[in-house]
Protein backbone atom coordinates (compact mmCIF):
# COMPACT_ATOMS: atom_id res chain seq x y z
CA UNK A 1 0.00 0.00 0.00
CA UNK A 2 3.06 1.94 -0.48
CA UNK A 3 2.89 3.31 -4.32
CA UNK A 4 0.24 3.77 -7.01
CA UNK A 5 0.43 1.35 -9.45
CA UNK A 6 0.21 1.92 -13.25
CA UNK A 7 -3.01 1.36 -15.12
CA UNK A 8 -1.89 -1.69 -16.88
CA UNK A 9 -0.55 -3.49 -14.09
CA UNK A 10 -3.85 -2.41 -12.20
CA UNK A 11 -6.01 -3.98 -14.62
CA UNK A 12 -3.58 -6.84 -14.64
CA UNK A 13 -4.14 -7.65 -10.44
CA UNK A 14 -7.47 -6.03 -10.18
CA UNK A 15 -9.51 -7.71 -7.61
CA UNK A 16 -13.28 -6.47 -6.98
CA UNK A 17 -15.74 -7.48 -3.90
CA UNK A 18 -18.43 -8.22 -6.62
CA UNK A 19 -17.09 -9.21 -9.88
CA UNK A 20 -15.11 -12.14 -7.89
CA UNK A 21 -17.99 -13.99 -7.37
CA UNK A 22 -18.91 -17.26 -8.24
CA UNK A 23 -20.85 -16.83 -10.76
CA UNK A 24 -20.28 -13.10 -11.10
CA UNK A 25 -23.62 -11.22 -11.77
CA UNK A 26 -24.62 -10.20 -15.43
CA UNK A 27 -25.30 -6.38 -16.00
CA UNK A 28 -25.54 -4.27 -19.06
CA UNK A 29 -26.69 -0.46 -19.78
CA UNK A 30 -27.09 1.97 -16.72
CA UNK A 31 -28.05 -0.43 -14.60
CA UNK A 32 -31.15 0.62 -12.04
CA UNK A 33 -32.13 4.32 -12.44
CA UNK A 34 -33.44 6.05 -9.25
CA UNK A 35 -34.74 9.39 -8.21
CA UNK A 36 -32.76 9.69 -4.90
CA UNK A 37 -29.16 8.92 -4.10
CA UNK A 38 -29.30 4.83 -3.20
CA UNK A 39 -26.01 5.23 -1.23
CA UNK A 40 -27.16 7.90 1.28
CA UNK A 41 -27.61 6.68 4.78
CA UNK A 42 -30.50 6.04 5.85
CA UNK A 43 -31.36 5.85 9.89
CA UNK A 44 -33.13 2.99 11.07
CA UNK A 45 -35.48 2.49 13.80
CA UNK A 46 -37.46 6.03 13.90
CA UNK A 47 -34.19 8.14 14.38
CA UNK A 48 -34.79 9.87 11.47
CA UNK A 49 -37.79 11.43 13.17
CA UNK A 50 -36.53 12.68 16.53
CA UNK A 51 -34.14 15.81 17.05
CA UNK A 52 -31.54 12.46 17.67
CA UNK A 53 -30.89 13.12 13.85
CA UNK A 54 -29.23 16.43 14.52
CA UNK A 55 -27.05 15.01 17.40
CA UNK A 56 -25.65 12.36 15.07
CA UNK A 57 -25.20 14.71 12.32
CA UNK A 58 -23.18 17.21 14.59
CA UNK A 59 -21.08 14.27 15.69
CA UNK A 60 -20.23 13.33 12.28
CA UNK A 61 -19.75 16.73 10.41
CA UNK A 62 -16.88 17.36 13.48
CA UNK A 63 -15.34 14.03 13.37
CA UNK A 64 -15.34 14.09 9.17
CA UNK A 65 -13.46 18.10 9.99
CA UNK A 66 -10.62 15.46 11.38
CA UNK A 67 -7.68 14.59 9.15
CA UNK A 68 -7.02 10.77 8.49
CA UNK A 69 -3.72 9.97 6.87
CA UNK A 70 -1.56 6.78 6.33
CA UNK A 71 1.96 7.87 7.53
CA UNK A 72 5.28 7.05 8.47
CA UNK A 73 6.71 7.07 11.90
CA UNK A 74 10.40 7.70 12.98
CA UNK A 75 12.52 5.76 14.55
CA UNK A 76 11.13 7.39 18.16
CA UNK A 77 7.30 6.13 16.75
CA UNK A 78 6.64 10.07 15.60
CA UNK A 79 5.01 11.77 12.71
CA UNK A 80 7.70 11.61 10.01
CA UNK A 81 5.66 11.73 6.70
CA UNK A 82 2.14 10.89 4.55
CA UNK A 83 2.80 8.17 2.63
CA UNK A 84 1.36 8.56 -0.84
CA UNK A 85 -0.81 5.25 -1.32
CA UNK A 86 -4.31 4.55 -2.19
CA UNK A 87 -5.38 4.19 1.38
CA UNK A 88 -4.28 7.31 2.13
CA UNK A 89 -5.78 8.50 -1.24
CA UNK A 90 -9.41 7.04 -0.36
CA UNK A 91 -8.90 8.84 3.11
CA UNK A 92 -8.54 12.13 1.81
CA UNK A 93 -9.31 12.39 -1.90
CA UNK A 94 -11.69 9.84 -3.19
CA UNK A 95 -13.21 7.07 -1.19
CA UNK A 96 -15.05 5.23 -3.96
CA UNK A 97 -17.45 6.33 -6.78
CA UNK A 98 -19.74 8.32 -5.31
CA UNK A 99 -17.95 9.25 -1.77
CA UNK A 100 -14.87 12.21 -1.36
CA UNK A 101 -12.57 11.02 1.48
CA UNK A 102 -14.40 13.59 4.21
CA UNK A 103 -17.97 11.76 2.92
CA UNK A 104 -16.55 8.35 3.82
CA UNK A 105 -15.55 9.49 7.25
CA UNK A 106 -19.45 10.92 8.07
CA UNK A 107 -20.42 8.40 6.64
CA UNK A 108 -18.91 6.01 8.79
CA UNK A 109 -19.63 7.97 11.60
CA UNK A 110 -23.29 8.47 11.11
CA UNK A 111 -24.14 4.68 10.44
CA UNK A 112 -22.47 3.62 13.76
CA UNK A 113 -23.75 5.66 15.75
CA UNK A 114 -27.33 4.97 13.92
CA UNK A 115 -26.50 0.87 14.15
CA UNK A 116 -24.03 0.83 16.86
CA UNK A 117 -21.58 -1.10 14.72
CA UNK A 118 -20.46 -0.37 10.76
CA UNK A 119 -18.43 -2.41 8.55
CA UNK A 120 -15.93 -0.38 6.18
CA UNK A 121 -14.88 -2.90 2.85
CA UNK A 122 -12.04 -2.42 0.54
CA UNK A 123 -14.24 -3.09 -2.36
CA UNK A 124 -11.46 -2.82 -5.14
CA UNK A 125 -7.95 -4.11 -4.67
CA UNK A 126 -4.94 -5.64 -7.06
CA UNK A 127 -5.58 -8.59 -4.78
CA UNK A 128 -7.58 -10.91 -3.29
CA UNK A 129 -7.79 -9.93 0.38
CA UNK A 130 -8.74 -13.53 2.01
CA UNK A 131 -5.77 -14.92 0.33
CA UNK A 132 -2.79 -11.81 0.81
CA UNK A 133 -2.21 -9.35 3.05
CA UNK A 134 -0.19 -7.36 0.97
CA UNK A 135 -2.70 -5.62 -1.27
CA UNK A 136 -3.35 -2.44 -2.49
CA UNK A 137 -6.69 -0.72 -1.68
CA UNK A 138 -8.07 1.65 -4.08
CA UNK A 139 -11.63 2.07 -3.13
CA UNK A 140 -14.20 1.40 -0.16
CA UNK A 141 -17.71 1.61 1.12
CA UNK A 142 -19.52 1.57 4.35
CA UNK A 143 -21.52 -1.13 4.95
CA UNK A 144 -24.67 -3.11 7.04
CA UNK A 145 -23.74 -6.18 9.45
CA UNK A 146 -26.41 -8.24 9.11
CA UNK A 147 -24.77 -11.55 10.54
CA UNK A 148 -22.36 -12.64 12.59
CA UNK A 149 -20.36 -16.05 12.19
CA UNK A 150 -16.88 -17.25 13.78
CA UNK A 151 -14.78 -15.81 11.49
CA UNK A 152 -16.58 -14.11 9.03
CA UNK A 153 -19.42 -11.09 8.59
CA UNK A 154 -22.31 -11.16 6.24
CA UNK A 155 -22.64 -7.72 4.87
CA UNK A 156 -25.13 -5.39 3.15
CA UNK A 157 -22.82 -3.25 0.78
CA UNK A 158 -23.88 -1.05 -2.36
CA UNK A 159 -22.97 -2.26 -5.45
CA UNK A 160 -21.92 1.07 -7.74
CA UNK A 161 -21.97 -1.37 -10.79
CA UNK A 162 -25.47 -2.58 -10.37
CA UNK A 163 -26.81 0.13 -8.20
CA UNK A 164 -28.38 -2.06 -5.50
CA UNK A 165 -27.22 -3.40 -2.48
CA UNK A 166 -26.35 -6.46 -2.55
CA UNK A 167 -25.37 -9.12 0.67
CA UNK A 168 -21.66 -10.28 1.15
CA UNK A 169 -19.75 -13.33 3.27
CA UNK A 170 -16.54 -11.59 4.15
CA UNK A 171 -13.74 -12.38 6.50
CA UNK A 172 -13.40 -10.17 9.63
CA UNK A 173 -9.61 -9.80 9.23
CA UNK A 174 -10.27 -7.89 5.55
CA UNK A 175 -13.05 -5.75 7.03
CA UNK A 176 -12.77 -3.32 9.39
CA UNK A 177 -15.57 -3.65 12.13
CA UNK A 178 -15.94 -0.10 14.16
CA UNK A 179 -18.07 -0.10 17.05
CA UNK A 180 -19.53 2.84 18.86
CA UNK A 181 -18.15 3.58 21.65
CA UNK A 182 -21.09 4.94 23.21
CA UNK A 183 -23.29 1.94 22.27
CA UNK A 184 -24.19 1.45 26.02
CA UNK A 185 -26.02 4.87 25.75
CA UNK A 186 -27.16 4.95 21.92
CA UNK A 187 -27.67 1.62 20.57
CA UNK A 188 -28.70 -0.62 23.80
CA UNK A 189 -32.41 -1.56 23.55
CA UNK A 190 -33.32 -0.51 27.36
CA UNK A 191 -30.49 2.62 26.85
CA UNK A 192 -31.51 6.51 27.44
CA UNK A 193 -31.59 7.24 23.67
CA UNK A 194 -33.72 4.39 22.77
CA UNK A 195 -36.22 5.26 25.58
CA UNK A 196 -35.88 8.52 24.68
CA UNK A 197 -37.02 7.53 20.89
CA UNK A 198 -40.14 5.66 22.25
CA UNK A 199 -41.13 8.72 24.31
CA UNK A 200 -40.99 10.80 21.35
CA UNK A 201 -43.01 8.65 19.49
CA UNK A 202 -46.02 8.50 21.83
CA UNK A 203 -45.86 12.26 21.58
CA UNK A 204 -45.63 11.84 17.64
CA UNK A 205 -48.71 9.61 18.05
CA UNK A 206 -50.76 12.27 20.77
CA UNK A 207 -50.11 15.21 18.26
CA UNK A 208 -51.99 13.12 15.22
CA UNK A 209 -54.64 12.92 17.49
CA UNK A 210 -54.79 16.46 18.44
CA UNK A 211 -54.24 17.23 14.97
CA UNK A 212 -56.86 14.86 13.17
CA UNK A 213 -59.39 17.31 12.81
CA UNK A 214 -62.18 15.95 14.78
CA UNK A 215 -64.73 17.86 17.33
CA UNK A 216 -64.85 15.36 19.93
CA UNK A 217 -68.56 16.26 20.67
CA UNK A 218 -70.86 14.45 22.95
CA UNK A 219 -75.02 14.84 22.29
CA UNK A 220 -77.39 14.31 25.39
CA UNK A 221 -80.10 13.13 23.79
CA UNK A 222 -83.90 13.61 25.10
CA UNK A 223 -84.09 10.45 26.05
CA UNK A 224 -82.89 6.95 27.32
CA UNK A 225 -80.91 5.08 24.89
CA UNK A 226 -81.18 1.62 25.96
CA UNK A 227 -83.48 -0.05 23.19
CA UNK A 228 -81.83 -1.39 20.20
CA UNK A 229 -84.70 1.20 18.44
CA UNK A 230 -83.17 3.92 20.57
CA UNK A 231 -80.02 3.02 19.92
CA UNK A 232 -80.70 2.83 16.07
CA UNK A 233 -82.25 6.51 16.37
CA UNK A 234 -79.40 7.88 18.36
CA UNK A 235 -76.91 6.85 15.93
CA UNK A 236 -79.44 8.56 12.94
CA UNK A 237 -79.14 11.53 14.67
CA UNK A 238 -75.27 11.51 15.08
CA UNK A 239 -75.04 10.53 11.16
CA UNK A 240 -77.08 13.75 10.57
CA UNK A 241 -75.03 15.72 12.58
CA UNK A 242 -72.00 14.74 10.86
CA UNK A 243 -73.36 15.66 7.27
CA UNK A 244 -74.40 18.83 8.30
CA UNK A 245 -70.85 19.81 9.59
CA UNK A 246 -69.44 17.94 6.29
CA UNK A 247 -71.82 19.70 3.83
CA UNK A 248 -72.14 23.13 5.40
CA UNK A 249 -69.81 25.65 3.98
CA UNK A 250 -68.81 27.25 7.29
CA UNK A 251 -69.31 23.88 9.34
CA UNK A 252 -72.61 24.79 10.90
CA UNK A 253 -75.26 22.44 11.86
CA UNK A 254 -78.37 22.45 14.09
CA UNK A 255 -79.97 20.81 16.80
CA UNK A 256 -83.01 20.96 18.40
CA UNK A 257 -84.09 22.82 21.36
CA UNK A 258 -84.01 19.27 23.86
CA UNK A 259 -80.35 18.28 22.54
CA UNK A 260 -77.68 19.17 24.21
CA UNK A 261 -73.92 19.49 23.20
CA UNK A 262 -70.95 19.06 24.96
CA UNK A 263 -67.78 19.53 23.70
CA UNK A 264 -64.24 17.80 24.51
CA UNK A 265 -61.32 20.28 24.27
CA UNK A 266 -58.83 16.83 25.05
CA UNK A 267 -56.57 18.57 27.11
CA UNK A 268 -55.44 15.33 28.16
CA UNK A 269 -52.63 15.61 31.08
CA UNK A 270 -49.71 13.38 31.11
CA UNK A 271 -46.19 13.19 31.75
CA UNK A 272 -44.45 12.67 28.47
CA UNK A 273 -42.95 16.36 28.02
CA UNK A 274 -41.69 16.17 31.36
CA UNK A 275 -40.63 12.78 30.85
CA UNK A 276 -38.82 14.23 27.85
CA UNK A 277 -37.02 16.72 28.99
CA UNK A 278 -36.12 14.73 31.28
CA UNK A 279 -34.36 11.84 29.27
CA UNK A 280 -33.01 14.34 26.96
CA UNK A 281 -31.09 16.11 29.66
CA UNK A 282 -29.84 13.09 30.99
CA UNK A 283 -28.78 11.89 27.48
CA UNK A 284 -27.02 15.11 26.75
CA UNK A 285 -24.93 14.86 30.45
CA UNK A 286 -23.96 11.18 29.45
CA UNK A 287 -22.90 11.83 25.98
CA UNK A 288 -21.58 15.21 27.14
CA UNK A 289 -23.32 17.19 24.88
CA UNK A 290 -24.92 21.02 25.97
CA UNK A 291 -27.11 22.81 24.22
CA UNK A 292 -24.62 25.51 23.29
CA UNK A 293 -22.52 23.01 20.98
CA UNK A 294 -25.60 22.07 18.96
CA UNK A 295 -26.27 25.72 18.30
CA UNK A 296 -22.92 26.88 18.11
CA UNK A 297 -22.62 29.15 20.82
CA UNK A 298 -20.14 27.18 22.91
CA UNK A 299 -16.90 28.66 24.57
CA UNK A 300 -13.50 27.00 23.94
CA UNK A 301 -13.54 25.18 26.85
CA UNK A 302 -16.76 23.40 26.00
CA UNK A 303 -15.46 22.66 22.71
CA UNK A 304 -12.46 21.34 23.79
CA UNK A 305 -14.42 18.80 26.16
CA UNK A 306 -16.34 18.02 23.55
CA UNK A 307 -13.59 16.99 21.61
CA UNK A 308 -11.54 15.09 24.03
CA UNK A 309 -15.03 13.12 24.98
CA UNK A 310 -16.96 12.11 21.92
CA UNK A 311 -15.16 13.47 18.92
CA UNK A 312 -11.38 11.81 19.75
CA UNK A 313 -12.97 8.06 21.10
CA UNK A 314 -15.21 8.07 18.00
CA UNK A 315 -12.10 9.23 15.59
CA UNK A 316 -10.00 6.24 17.54
CA UNK A 317 -12.03 3.62 16.74
CA UNK A 318 -12.15 4.19 13.44
CA UNK A 319 -8.33 4.58 13.00
CA UNK A 320 -7.09 1.67 15.16
CA UNK A 321 -9.64 -0.55 13.69
CA UNK A 322 -8.21 0.15 10.47
CA UNK A 323 -4.55 -0.11 11.64
CA UNK A 324 -5.50 -3.15 12.87
CA UNK A 325 -7.31 -4.45 9.54
CA UNK A 326 -5.34 -2.79 7.05
CA UNK A 327 -1.99 -2.32 7.94
CA UNK A 328 0.15 -6.20 7.78
CA UNK A 329 2.14 -6.95 10.25
CA UNK A 330 5.28 -5.96 7.98
CA UNK A 331 4.04 -2.27 7.14
CA UNK A 332 3.50 -1.69 10.76
CA UNK A 333 6.89 -2.61 10.75
CA UNK A 334 8.19 -0.80 8.22
CA UNK A 335 7.01 2.03 10.69
CA UNK A 336 3.60 2.56 8.64
CA UNK A 337 0.45 3.58 10.84
CA UNK A 338 -2.43 5.82 10.19
CA UNK A 339 -3.13 8.64 12.31
CA UNK A 340 -5.60 11.93 12.81
CA UNK A 341 -4.96 15.48 13.21
CA UNK A 342 -6.64 18.43 14.16
CA UNK A 343 -6.48 21.84 13.65
CA UNK A 344 -5.48 23.50 16.73
CA UNK A 345 -6.19 27.17 15.38
CA UNK A 346 -10.00 26.80 14.37
CA UNK A 347 -11.53 27.14 17.30
CA UNK A 348 -8.94 30.27 18.64
CA UNK A 349 -9.95 33.84 18.05
CA UNK A 350 -8.09 36.33 16.23
CA UNK A 351 -5.92 38.02 19.45
CA UNK A 352 -5.05 34.36 20.70
CA UNK A 353 -3.88 33.10 17.39
CA UNK A 354 -1.31 36.48 17.06
CA UNK A 355 -0.15 35.41 20.57
CA UNK A 356 0.35 31.93 19.73
CA UNK A 357 2.17 32.98 16.28
CA UNK A 358 4.77 34.95 18.27
CA UNK A 359 4.88 31.78 20.83
CA UNK A 360 5.06 29.13 18.55
CA UNK A 361 7.89 31.16 16.16
CA UNK A 362 10.05 32.25 19.36
CA UNK A 363 10.61 29.13 20.86
CA UNK A 364 11.30 27.62 17.19
CA UNK A 365 8.51 25.43 17.27
CA UNK A 366 7.09 26.42 14.20
CA UNK A 367 8.51 28.31 11.45
CA UNK A 368 6.78 31.56 9.89
CA UNK A 369 5.86 29.69 6.70
CA UNK A 370 4.32 27.20 8.70
CA UNK A 371 2.58 28.89 10.79
CA UNK A 372 1.33 31.27 7.63
CA UNK A 373 0.18 27.90 5.90
CA UNK A 374 -1.51 27.08 9.27
CA UNK A 375 -3.60 30.52 9.17
CA UNK A 376 -4.32 30.49 5.36
CA UNK A 377 -1.88 32.77 4.19
CA UNK A 378 0.81 31.83 1.19
CA UNK A 379 4.19 30.79 2.23
CA UNK A 380 6.74 33.75 1.93
CA UNK A 381 9.78 33.60 -0.62
CA UNK A 382 11.99 35.21 2.53
CA UNK A 383 14.66 32.17 3.10
CA UNK A 384 14.49 32.71 6.51
CA UNK A 385 10.76 32.07 6.70
CA UNK A 386 11.94 28.24 6.59
CA UNK A 387 14.45 28.35 9.44
CA UNK A 388 12.99 27.43 12.84
CA UNK A 389 14.67 30.71 14.55
CA UNK A 390 13.62 33.27 16.83
CA UNK A 391 12.98 36.52 14.88
CA UNK A 392 12.84 38.86 18.17
CA UNK A 393 16.65 38.06 18.62
CA UNK A 394 19.01 40.27 16.33
CA UNK A 395 21.21 39.21 14.50
CA UNK A 396 24.72 40.26 12.62
CA UNK A 397 24.53 39.91 8.48
CA UNK A 398 26.91 37.25 9.19
CA UNK A 399 25.26 35.24 11.51
CA UNK A 400 22.48 35.46 9.06
CA UNK A 401 24.29 34.39 5.49
CA UNK A 402 26.16 31.86 8.04
CA UNK A 403 24.26 30.33 10.28
CA UNK A 404 27.30 28.00 11.43
CA UNK A 405 28.92 30.63 13.15
CA UNK A 406 26.58 31.11 15.43
CA UNK A 407 27.42 28.07 16.86
CA UNK A 408 30.76 28.65 16.14
CA UNK A 409 30.64 31.22 18.47
CA UNK A 410 28.86 29.39 21.01
CA UNK A 411 31.74 27.28 21.15
CA UNK A 412 34.57 29.90 21.87
CA UNK A 413 32.13 31.41 24.74
CA UNK A 414 32.06 27.95 26.24
CA UNK A 415 35.91 27.52 25.89
CA UNK A 416 36.73 30.59 27.56
CA UNK A 417 34.25 30.59 30.33
CA UNK A 418 35.61 26.57 31.26
CA UNK A 419 39.17 28.16 30.96
CA UNK A 420 38.55 31.24 33.19
CA UNK A 421 36.91 28.42 35.49
CA UNK A 422 40.17 26.11 35.61
CA UNK A 423 41.98 29.28 36.59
Amino acid sequence: METEMSFGSRLKHAWNAFLNRDPPPNFGGYAGGYSYRPDRVRLTRGNERTFVTSVYNRISMDCSAITIQHVRLDENGRFDSVIDSGLNSCLNLEANLDQTGRGLVQDIVMSMLDEGVVAVVPVETNYDPSRSDSYKIYSMRVGKVLEWYPEHVRVRLYNDKTGQKEELVLPKKTVALIENPFYAIMNEPNSTMQRLIRKLSLLDVVDEQAGAGKLDLIIQLPYVVKSDARREQANKRRQEIEDQLRDSKYGIAWTDGTERVTQLNRSLENNLLKQIEYLTNMFYSQLGITLEIMNGTADEAAMTNYYNRIVEPIVSAIVDEMKRKFLTKTARGQRQSILFFRDPFKLAPIGTVAEMADKFTRNEIMSSNEFRQAIGLKPSKDPRADELSNKNLNQSTDQIQNPTAMAGGKETVDRLLAREKDS
